[in-house]
């Protein structure tokens, strides 16, 4: 049975032309970068040129570009790097963001008894920017981290605005774009971000590679100390062929985004009609899905007595992958913070479906006749 794959906020199958690109250096180009001779300068070649690609995507420097582990990697280091190198004493944020920004600034918070403030977010999950503005009018070195995209409801935050506001206040910003890195455009000549945050998974990349952006007019010294790689921000080997398998995500992504985002939309706005036509009484959706949403996230609401855990398995047994919310969290089956912030009832069930180019109309037409089953 070909199952139907929409989880693509979770991750996103490996394309072929990005697996063909790091074939080589799982085997035959194998040396460390690092290294001075024919084998190490091939792959500080190869590093380089998808540092490029991944710097001219967001029309930055190569040298503002660090390779990390992955997003939760490059948020933890903006964050503890502001606290410890910056000066910053109080950090801004949202209730709906990823638990590894939750969690760092936790961490903050109990080991360097920083100040938290939470900003407002309307009832689509975006930033309150009036209240933002009160909260930054306060004396004091402050960071604002907001993500560019909810990763469970697909709401867009107007990062724009956010960096203006904060520069006009003389605020850091740094903005989780693991979800929108290749998908939507992000210019750092033009928005005043310190710091950006990609992950290779997100946009038909490998895992365990992602990125941190750092602008080159300020410095943070490394969260992990060793041998002094990426410029001695992170120390450790590069991971070479996930750094080329990024590289090469990128590079399409940038040739293909307009057309991904036009298809990739239509399928959703048809998923989205096709679900109101049938269940026009038990079907609501979460987030600006008729507004600023991600092209590839939707958050839908059940009204029925099947249990949310249940409508997943049965889904799962008929071939098709969705999710409760993030992935980081829905192996433990509880309730969404995200969902919760946005108080949505507690009778309702809520599945997220996200997608990508390589679903087609019939797997779409073959998921909703399979939850008219469920549903019913």
């Amino acid at each position: 049975m070909k199952r139907i794959y929409l989880d693509n906020a979770a991750t996103t199958p490996i394309s072929d032309e990005v697996f063909e690109a790091m074939l080589p250096f799982l085997k035959e180009q194998f040396g460390n970068p690092s290294s001075t001779h024919a084998e190490g300068r091939t792959a500080r070649a190869a590093v380089e040129k998808s540092r490029r690609n991944i710097a001219r995507l967001i029309a930055a420097s190569p040298s503002e570009i660090f390779f990390t582990s992955g997003g939760t990697e490059a948020n933890n280091t903006a964050l503890k790097g502001s606290v410890r190198d910056l000066g910053v004493k109080r950090i801004i944020s949202s209730p709906i963001e990823h638990a590894c920004v939750k969690n760092s600034i936790a961490a903050l918070v109990r080991d360097e008894a920083i100040r938290f403030d939470l900003v407002k977010i309307d009832h689509f999950g975006r930033v309150d920017l009036n209240h933002l503005e009160s909260l930054l009018s306060e004396d004091s070195k402050t960071l604002v981290t907001l993500m560019h995209s909810n990763n469970e409801i697909g709401t867009l935050n107007n990062i724009v605005a956010i960096a203006n506001l904060c520069k006009q206040k003389g605020a850091y910003f740094h903005t989780d774009s693991v979800q929108t890195l290749g998908y939507y455009d992000i210019n750092t000549l033009n928005i005043p971000i310190h710091f950006l945050s990609g992950s290779a998974h997100k946009l038909h990349g490998p895992k365990g590679i992602g990125f941190l952006y750092v602008n080159k007019n300020i410095h943070i010294a490394p969260l992990i100390d060793g041998g002094g790689q990426e410029r001695s921000l992170r120390s450790g080997t590069e991971n070479v062929p996930g750094i080329i398998g990024f590289g090469k995500a990128v590079e399409i992504a940038e040739k293909e985004m307009l057309d991904w985002k036009n298809y990739i939309s239509s399928l959703k706005q048809y998923f989205m009609d096709e679900l109101l036509k049938f269940f026009p009484e038990k079907v609501s959706f979460n987030g600006d899905v008729y507004g600023d949403s991600h092209c590839k996230v939707l958050s839908v609401n059940f009204d029925t007595p099947v249990p949310a855990e249940m409508l997943l398995f049965k889904l799962d047994l008929a071939g098709i992958s969705a999710s409760g919310g993030s992935a980081c969290s829905s192996g433990a089956m509880k309730a969404s913070a995200v969902i919760s912030a946005l108080g949505v009832p507690s009778h309702l069930k809520t599945v997220r479906f996200s997608f990508s180019h390589y679903l087609s109309n019939g797997e779409i037409d073959f998921t909703l006749e399979k939850l008219k089953e469920i549903i019913r």
